[in-house]
């Protein structure tokens, strides 16, 4: 047995955005068909500030099954030390044999983003030309590679708490990226940009009903348990509603879930899973005035996927 291990730098160098996002296509595609098998994640408090997470799926089709760890330390940042740190282990489906160690946190950044240029491809305006970025860490970088990838995007504004972190953040991606990318202090202008992805640790709204324009495109990204939300009720009540995973919605998004415990909306308001936009077997954007969003809680289905592409393509680099 021979168990390849692949890290975070070869991630990065195997799966460019544009194929992470065509496999969290596919992913998503099967999942919403019932084409992978993806329980809730799990969690076991180790003590306190410290957790590990598993999140195990398979697929028949896809010929692999595996499980993604992830180690939750709070204290890490002040040794200068990442706070998550993880790895995906990738089993062949028909024999069981383990095929690859794969760095966790970098597929999950890559995903992660990818799954919000999916929603974004599906349902923004063609036309749309701005992006708002809603903090300043790794999500906020991989969404700009993941929007960018699929809209024509002429200028980048990013807010986040801390200013002086918005600004360097701007500074770093401009000189990056060769893009128009530009720090703001008052949230409101970058929300009323075109597309707005939301990618903070924030518990309460940072994004207000308010401020979002006709016909702009939202994507919820940053908030993953029942506490806490990013965006307020008025818009989530205003939008044409989607999610990645209607289970784990109603387990982990508190975006969506809060409003619901308010009776501003309840369920129905949901139109239903990414997958099934993806897949054409439901509609996505009606008109050119109406807000989408899309909530994305992060699933199995898409390390899963992404993993063996990375694999695959690993594998026929080294033949």
């Amino acid at each position: 047995m021979s168990v390849i291990q692949i890290n975070a730098t070869q991630v990065q160098d195997l799966l460019p955005m544009k194929d992470c996002i065509q496999a969290v296509r596919d992913a998503m595609v099967a999942f919403s068909r019932n084409g992978v098998q993806v329980p809730l994640r799990g969690s076991l408090p180790v003590e306190q500030g410290k957790t590990l997470l598993y999140m195990p799926g398979a697929c028949k089709e896809l010929g692999f099954y595996g499980v993604k760890l992830i180690s939750l330390h709070s204290d890490n940042a002040q040794q200068g030390l990442p706070t998550i740190q993880g790895v995906i282990t990738l089993f062949d489906y028909d024999s069981g044999e383990p095929k690859a160690l794969i760095e966790g946190s970098s597929v999950t950044g890559l995903r992660t983003a990818a799954a919000s240029g999916l929603a974004t491809d599906l349902l923004a305006r063609a036309e749309a030309k701005t992006l708002g970025i809603f903090g300043a860490g790794l999500q906020a970088e991989t969404h700009i590679d993941a929007i960018t990838a699929v809209r024509p995007i002429q200028s980048i504004l990013v807010w986040a708490r801390n200013y002086d972190a918005a600004v360097a953040f701007a500074d770093k991606q401009s000189e990056r990226t060769g893009l128009s990318i530009r720090a703001v202090a008052d949230p409101a202008k970058a929300a009323e940009c075109d597309i707005v992805c939301t990618v903070t640790a924030a518990a309460e709204p940072i994004l207000k009903r308010e401020w979002v324009k006709p016909g702009a495109h939202i994507n919820l990204v940053g908030s993953h348990s029942l506490s806490a939300r990013e965006a307020d009720t008025a818009l989530i009540v205003d939008s044409r509603l989607y999610v990645d995973s209607l289970a784990s919605t109603v387990a982990e998004a508190g975006d969506v879930m809060i409003p619901v415990q308010e009776g501003a909306i309840d369920m129905t308001h949901i139109i239903g899973e990414i997958g099934l936009v993806a897949s054409g077997d439901l509609a996505g954007r009606l008109n050119n005035e109406q807000i989408t969003l899309y909530k994305s809680v992060g699933m199995t289905a898409q390390d899963l996927f992404s993993a063996a592409s990375i694999y695959r393509r690993f594998m026929s680099s080294s033949s």
